[in-house]
């Protein structure tokens, strides 16, 4: 669903605002989390120290992923409120834990890891893909009065680089030239935490080497030239004009941080074609799976937190209000092998018992458009009470009642399965819900860092998690 055209101008007008307040804005002090006896309380010990988000960008369909229920192949004349799943129910390598068709390399490996089952969507008055998105990347609704720093911000300023010349934040496959393209940009940033921790952006992996070199026929000596000229650009800007001096410095540190890079052998990861052709076959799925590939080389030379995502752009990908089935069905098969391969190759390299993946998405989806027989798709036909056409069959309403998450690796539990949902539509959260502040928590606690921790911004304190009330699912870790 697009945004309202006046809640999208209330967005970026909010969005804008607390862009200004972030160049304002001096040193964000971290504030040490106290016990209730004041107590300093010492952060938890870590079970990871490289975070991966697989971002399922638009909203993916629970019971048509990861929460089978009754399936109903298509027919022509059948009751969509009958509808819940599309997909058969396969199994996994874990006795009690289902997925649906199409996900069997997945399913090969869940014995690797965590199935939440249970996670609840915000309640913010509107069910939207970029203010679902911004809550979840930031742990806070928006809009806020400070500009809230993406969740990789968070951990790159907490925990620091695992190695100096590789970008902290690494966010991998989105883009921005597309409507709600700014509200997209107004998470994907590190707010009032400063620039040096906001995203290393590669919108398309296979050009990754691209982004970390000279451009072709410039010399070293050229390149350092404008390097000079594009600090003298920024003193220039209007962030050396309205930004605090930590902001500025911040900036500057980040051009110095990409400039140490280049020289770096650390470099070599960004570049695709190094990998041998047996391997990246495996995940050459398209720019998702190459994503994955590159997540893979960047957690081996020392990367901290990277982001690969099926892109957001509105009723594309995982935003199905049409098609569905098909369209579904086509992108499990652009995940389904590099989410598997990134699991078995990590395992392979002793690294996956020290990185925790989380597969996620803004929200569920519900069966027919928005819910309603009347309603009207993006091309404005009306779907009969019966279904007629291929086109109407699939899960397109969005839906926050019920949402599936997948953990492996970084200290989880393995095979573990926890939360419930109703068998029946609308399918919503029926034990053991998980909110964002928790999963959150859960995140951080297995980094090392404690949901109660603050950064003081405006002289106030601005937690990890919504006021420091998270609280980590203890019983996904082994």
């Amino acid at each position: 669903m697009l945004m309202p055209a006046t809640t999208r101008r209330n967005f970026l007008k909010h969005a804008s605002a607390t862009t200004l307040a972030a160049l304002a804005a001096g040193h964000a002090r971290a504030l040490q989390p106290v016990t209730g006896e004041l107590e300093p309380e010492p952060p938890p010990p870590a079970t990871a120290d490289t975070l991966i988000v697989l971002w399922m960008a638009g909203g993916m369909p629970h019971t048509d992923t990861f929460d089978p229920k009754r399936h109903m192949p298509f027919k022509v004349g059948m009751d969509p409120a009958r509808l819940a799943t599309t997909f058969p129910t396969i199994d996994t390598a874990v006795d009690h834990i289902k997925f649906t068709q199409g996900l069997e390399k997945t399913a090969a490996v869940m014995d690797r890891g965590a199935l939440i089952r249970s996670y609840v969507a915000g309640d913010l008055g509107f069910i939207l893909h970029s203010r679902h998105q911004y809550h979840w990347h930031t742990g806070y609704a928006p809009p806020q009065t400070v500009a809230a720093p993406h969740i990789g911000a968070v951990i790159a300023r907490t925990l620091g680089p695992r190695n100096p010349v590789v970008p902290a934040f690494i966010d991998i496959g989105q883009t921005f030239d597309m409507v709600e393209g700014q509200e997209l940009r107004a998470f994907h940033q590190a707010g009032f935490l400063g620039s040096e921790y906001g995203p290393f952006l590669l919108p398309y992996p296979d050009r990754a080497a691209d982004a970390i070199q000279p451009p072709a026929g410039m010399s070293p000596e050229r390149f350092q030239n404008r390097h000079k000229f594009y600090r003298s650009l920024l003193e220039a800007s209007p962030i050396a004009d309205a930004g605090s001096e930590y902001q500025r410095d911040s900036l500057l540190r980040s051009i110095e941080n990409a400039d140490r890079l280049l020289s770096s052998p650390a470099a070599k990861a960004f570049d695709l074609s190094l990998e041998p052709r047996e391997s990246y076959e495996k995940y050459n799925t398209g720019r998702f799976g190459q994503g994955c590939l590159l997540a893979r080389r960047l957690t081996e030379v020392g990367a901290r937190f990277i982001e690969v995502t099926t892109e957001y752009v509105p009723f594309l990908h995982w935003d199905t209000h049409d098609n569905g089935h098909t369209r579904i069905a086509d992108l499990k098969k652009q995940i389904d092998a590099p989410i598997a391969q990134l699991v078995l190759d990590l395992e392979e390299r002793g690294l996956l018992d020290r990185t925790l993946i989380v597969l996620a998405s803004e929200f569920s989806r519900d069966a027919m458009v928005e819910g309603r027989a009347d309603r009207k798709v993006q091309d404005q036909v009306e779907v009969p009470p019966t279904l007629t056409e291929m086109k109407h069959y699939g899960l397109h309403r969005h839906f926050t009642g019920a949402g599936s998450v997948l953990l492996f690796g970084g200290g989880i539990k393995k095979g573990c399965l926890y939360g419930r949902t109703a068998d029946e539509r609308p399918c919503t959260t029926l034990e053991k819900p998980v909110h964002i502040e928790d999963l959150h928590a859960t995140i951080y606690r297995a980094m090392g860092i404690s949901p109660k921790l603050a950064y003081e911004i405006e002289r106030r304190p601005f937690y990890v998690t919504k006021d420091g009330k998270g609280v980590p699912i203890n019983e996904l870790f082994a």
